[in-house]
């Protein structure tokens, strides 16, 4: 039924053209695009966070330090930044299904390579194979819901495929920690490659191509430089850009060291810490359904800045737990909670501030939104582990991320340039 409808909505088929095949969609098969988009979406938190209890067991297996086991994650993050870029202007010219099976397969032939991964530099390299396959999934997700659906039906389907995407960075090192109990490390890339070997049978059977020939791109590689050139040109945008990036930058701070830092550190075995990092998910998840509830009251910038504030304020004590000790464990992931739930109010504010701005190009502001995102995430994932993998230099990435977006929020970004929200775009990243 979902194809059929798809196959309906060429130009001029439809009466109005503001209706789109997705407005057409029943209940059961809206609900069937939500779980497939939403499985696709989650390979990329489980390709990331999955093996993260597993760091350790990296480092003394492979015989390594843990700043090379941690630049593995910084691989991943490159190669999803830049399959986003590459893969998002692709899908545009050549649809949508065939970047989506091509990535996936490479995501499952670098999972099986990773089982038997040699060593640490081949491990990274086949990470940032991984890193390019989950962005196909999660460029072509994002793009599939843009292609059916607009205005408050976008909104409310991306708010539910957010419910399923947020299970994801709970439910993976959980996962990871539960597989370590029967299997070494390998297990983990193993189990990551029959994931996605599922997703490729769904995704060919289940998911028809949402862009029709009529509507692709046909400008080339001028045209999509000419895009990117007009966003890099908007102060405001890559202001808000930058914000977002160096909120993620003190997410995955946090990612990298954390694992180190409970168990290493604190003692924490590789269940406990699936519990522990579960729970600051969790914090995270607050944060952004908090955000709902006070967008009924208060602005996106007016959040983001106050958001940015708090989050600097709750760094820079978790930078005075990690170095006094006080307050001992309990202190410092009470902190970790609250600097978590505060990213989780900032990461959708930039985003849905930033794509207002360029609704005509929405899906090349996305890729190069994701893009810096990643990127940013990726350089600071390996920087605590430059300065030894404790408590404190956690703490500092972590703050510094923070503190960081907040002076380009008020440095960079125009008050005047940010008045005006699509409040159908602002809802649906929330």
């Amino acid at each position: 039924m979902m194809k059929q409808l798809v196959e309906k909505s060429g130009p001029g088929s439809a009466p109005e053209p503001e209706v789109l095949p997705g407005d057409l969609m029943s209940k059961r098969d809206r609900l069937q695009l939500v779980l497939v988009l939403g499985s696709l979406i989650a390979i990329g938190p489980l390709t990331i966070d999955m093996y993260l209890p597993a760091l350790p067991a990296i480092t003394a297996g492979l015989e390594t330090t843990e700043t090379a086991v941690q630049l593995t994650l910084t691989g991943t993050l490159l190669g999803l930044s830049l399959g986003q870029l590459l893969i998002g202007s692709l899908s545009d010219v050549v649809g949508r299904r065939p970047p989506l099976l091509a990535g996936l397969a490479a995501h499952v032939l670098a999972s099986v390579l990773c089982v038997f991964a040699p060593n640490i530099a081949t491990l990274g390299v086949l990470r940032v194979v991984q890193g390019l396959g989950v962005a196909a999934a999660a460029v072509v997700a994002t793009a599939v819901i843009r292609d059916l659906f607009s205005g408050d039906s976008f909104a409310r389907v991306f708010s539910r495929l957010m419910l399923v995407m947020s299970l994801a960075p709970i439910l993976a090192p959980t996962l990871g920690s539960a597989l370590l109990r029967w299997t070494e490390w390998r297990g983990v890339f193993a189990a990551l490659a029959v994931l996605g070997a599922v997703l490729v049978v769904i995704a060919a059977l289940r998911l028809p191509e949402t862009l029709p020939v009529a509507r692709r791109r046909h400008g080339g590689m001028a045209g999509t430089l000419r895009d990117y050139r007009t966003l890099l040109n908007d102060r405001a945008f890559v202001g808000l850009v930058l914000v977002a990036g160096l909120a993620m930058a003190a997410l995955f701070g946090y990612i990298s060291g954390s694992s180190f830092v409970l168990q290493t550190q604190y003692g924490l075995d590789e269940q406990q810490f699936g519990v522990a990092f579960g729970a600051g998910a969790v914090g995270l998840i607050a944060g952004t359904q908090l955000n709902v509830r006070l967008l009924h009251r208060y602005t996106s910038q007016q959040i983001l800045v106050s958001t940015l504030i708090a989050g600097t304020a709750a760094g820079l004590l978790l930078i005075l737990l990690a170095v006094t000790g006080v307050g001992g464990l309990a202190a410092l992931l009470a902190t970790l909670w609250l600097v978590l739930a505060t990213i989780g109010l900032a990461l959708p504010n930039g985003p849905a501030l930033a794509m207002s701005r360029h609704s005509q190009a929405a899906g090349t502001a996305a890729a190069l939104l994701g893009a810096v995102q990643c990127g940013i995430g990726a350089l600071s994932a390996p920087l605590a582990g430059l300065f030894g993998t404790g408590a404190v230099p956690m703490a500092v990435v972590i703050a510094g991320g923070m503190a960081a977006a907040l002076a380009v929020m008020v440095l960079v970004v125009p008050r005047a340039a940010l008045r005006t929200v699509d409040p159908d775009l602002a809802v649906a990243l929330h």
